[in-house]
Order: structure tokens, then sequence, then C-alpha cells
């Protein structure tokens, strides 16, 4: 193979590796899940990602994207993020103070047009999904790319947001509609 062609070939096939990041998880593997929280953030934090004090990470998140990874995350104060948590940061995603997220939470930025009939998986497309605070994301909740969740709102387990919910809202199913309004206070 020539020098060039392998050269391209590893490039491509390394576009994923995240040195700092690999390291943190190699750190956080031995935690058990539920303990460790703190340190799971101040792990993170030495791989360069964004995220407030007084947030606890249970297990170690899935951190899937775009180089560098660590510019396209930020995690606001005293969050709490649920065991097998999966990032896609392809673009980025914002999330606000107080805010939860249930086991399981997937929060996508990146998608593909529809291609011909040739291939119907065309070019990515990213787009930045934004979490407001004191949200409430259920367990196996899906967020979209391009899609921002209101302050305050309720994300119901298994719900699967397409489109923005506003703040103060709770939204259930799929995709997810709006069941009810609550009180801001």
């Amino acid at each position: 193979m020539p020098a060039r062609k392998t050269r391209r070939l590893l490039a491509t096939e390394t576009r994923g590796f995240h040195p700092r990041y690999l390291l943190s998880k190699v750190l956080m593997a031995p935690l058990p899940p539920y303990t460790g929280g703190r340190l799971r953030r101040y792990l993170l934090r030495l791989a360069g990602f964004s995220i407030g004090s007084g947030t606890v990470i249970l297990g170690s998140p899935t951190i899937v994207g775009a180089r560098p990874l660590h510019q396209h995350l930020v995690v606001g104060e005293d969050c709490y993020l649920g065991l097998g948590c999966f990032f896609d940061l392809a673009d980025h995603i914002v999330i606000g103070d107080r805010t939860t997220l249930a086991p399981q939470v997937m929060l996508l930025t990146g998608t593909h047009e529809i291609g011909s009939g040739i291939a119907r998986r065309g070019p990515l497309l990213t787009r930045p999904v934004t979490i407001g605070s004191g949200v409430w994301l259920g367990a196996r909740s899906i967020v979209l790319p391009g899609v921002n969740i209101g302050d305050g709102a309720v994300v119901a387990a298994g719900a699967v947001a397409t489109e923005d919910v506003a703040a103060n809202s709770v939204v259930g199913g799929v995709p997810a509609r709006l069941i009810r309004y609550l009180d801001e206070g």
C-alpha cells in the first residue's frame, strides 16, 4: 500500500480518537457505577470537558463525536447524569444547571440527509442540542439534533423529542407530544 494511501487511511480511521477522553474512561472503569460520581466529573474536567461544580455522573457516559470532542459539551452546575447516558457530539450540546438525565438518555446532534435509492444515507447534518436549567429527561428518552428543551421541562421516559419542548411543560410519547404545563414555582 503506498505511503500516501496509508496516511489517508490512518487519518480516516483515527478521526474519532480522543486520547484525553480515553484516558479518563480508563481511570473511571474500575469505579462501581453508583460510586465515584464526583470523581468522574473531575476526570472528565481533566480531559478538558466543561462540567459545573456539584454535578454527579453515575457510570461512564458514552461520548462520541468530532474533534476537539471536549469543546462540544457543556454541563451546568448541580446536574445529575444517570447510568449509560449517550452524548453524540457531532455538534454542541449545552446542559443547564440542576438538570437531571435519567439512565440511558441519548442526546444526538448528528443525522443524515436522505440520499438517492442507491444509498439512502446521505451527507452528515449536524445541529446543536440545548437542554435548559431544571430539566428532567426520563429514562431512555432521546433528544434529536437541533432540539431545544426549555427550562423546567420534563421529557417522559422513553419519549423521543423531535422538536423544541416549551419551558415548564411535560411531553411524552414517540414522537413526544405535550401532555400538560407545570407551575413555574
